[in-house]
């Protein structure tokens, strides 16, 4: 059987399947890419009806040129596959790069020593306004990723889920995982014998293989974001980026530039540093804004979100853009698993791949995280040519 929906074993009799992928998050979504796309029978099971977690509620933000090291390469081989998925599955998506306002020589130079690596434009003030509806005051210039994408979140996990289904992937919705043993996934709808397992639940990693959670320190972060509805002068062409992001991303955050930034940004608006601001806006095709984001850090995040956030995010929104008052439509909570290291890769107990970005960055890399773990662990070949 093939499709989305609940389906299961009956009669006590395990149903088969090479992989079982747990969770329909980008990164379950990107093992069951990677295994149907070598001809592998999968079966995705998830405990809700569609994905509805960081996967969702995001900027829709694939970062790939702020990203270092291990995750510039994730997000590489991501980027390869956002673009394929995109075009097979028909959801929207830009090759827009993204750009970045600075408003203090600091910020200037954070920039000027990335974009000395290359797939960063400097740009000057007056270009930048060019391309952005900002504000005049106070910009210095700023930059271009050359390499980001943008993409809608919520229409484009539901795409991906519709294209994997017509691949032949089994979705089984609101159906959750009980335990796992040895080649076995037993569910609340029957149980699965499997060649493979990937377990890809991000912070439910706690839930269901606490030992792991436990031992690797993964807890949750959540975060505040709002869409709204704005006037500008004319769309923002690409994410923006902000002195707040730099000190955040890979790239830029780890140079010596960075720590003098993110000091002054510190003493300058210790109400914003105390909310883990990250300062940045996405523009979705209908013309609203996505706006945030802050960042708070537990086993169990509290689920109230304190206005003075929302607060902060509008009101540093309107010294940035050229623009009347925004027009909050939704507010909401995004959770996130975060842990010591960017992403969790192990082998469990019993033979299962857990995989997990582990610092927010899961749109970016999460297809390449998937693509690349499932092939070393399971021993496949690249992936046949020519198929979707």
């Amino acid at each position: 059987m093939s499709g989305v929906g609940p389906a299961g074993g009956r009669g006590g009799v395990a149903d088969t399947a090479d992989v079982v992928v747990v969770g329909s998050g980008i990164v379950g979504l990107g093992a069951a890419y990677a295994a149907v796309r070598r001809g592998l029978r999968v079966i995705v099971v998830d405990r809700t009806d569609e994905p509805i977690g960081a996967t969702v509620r995001n900027f829709g933000h694939l970062c790939i040129g702020a990203q270092a090291g291990e995750a510039r390469r994730y997000a590489d081989v991501s980027r390869e596959l956002w673009l394929r998925l995109a075009r097979d599955a028909g959801f929207w998506l830009r090759e827009s790069g993204t750009l970045v306002a600075a408003r203090h020589t600091d910020e200037i130079a954070v920039l000027e020593e990335a974009a000395a690596d290359g797939g960063i434009r400097m740009l000057d003030a007056d270009e930048l306004l060019r391309l952005a509806p900002l504000r005049a005051e106070g910009l210095l210039g700023g930059a271009h990723i050359e390499t980001d994408l943008q993409t809608d979140p919520r229409t484009a996990a539901a795409a991906i889920v519709r294209h994997l289904a017509a691949l032949g992937v089994e979705f089984r919705f609101r159906t959750a995982v009980t335990s796992l043993t040895a080649g076995r996934v037993s569910t609340t709808r029957g149980t699965i014998d499997a060649d493979a397992v990937v377990v890809a639940v991000n912070h439910d990693i706690d839930q269901l293989l606490p030992e792991i959670a436990e031992r690797v320190g993964v807890v949750r972060c959540a975060l505040d974001m709002m869409r709204a509805a704005v006037t500008l002068e004319h769309p923002l062409p690409a994410p923006l980026l902000t002195g707040w992001s730099l000190v955040r991303y890979g790239r830029f955050a780890d140079s010596a530039s960075a720590a003098v930034l993110r000091e002054r940004l510190h003493i300058e608006r210790p109400d914003l540093a105390v909310l883990d601001l990250n300062q940045m806006y996405t523009q979705l095709p209908d013309g609203t804004l996505i706006i945030g984001d802050s960042h708070a850090t537990a086993i169990a995040p509290a689920p109230f979100q304190p206005e003075a956030a929302f607060a902060a995010f509008l009101a540093e929104a309107q010294v940035l853009f050229d623009m009347p008052a925004p027009r909050v439509l939704e507010r909401w909570q995004g959770v996130y698993a975060k842990g010591p290291q960017d992403f969790l890769v192990e082998r469990g107990d019993e033979g299962v791949l857990v995989l997990a970005a582990t610092t927010g960055i899961g749109m970016t890399t999460g297809l390449g995280l998937a693509e690349e773990n499932l092939a070393a662990a399971f021993g496949w070949a690249p992936a046949m040519e020519g198929t979707s």
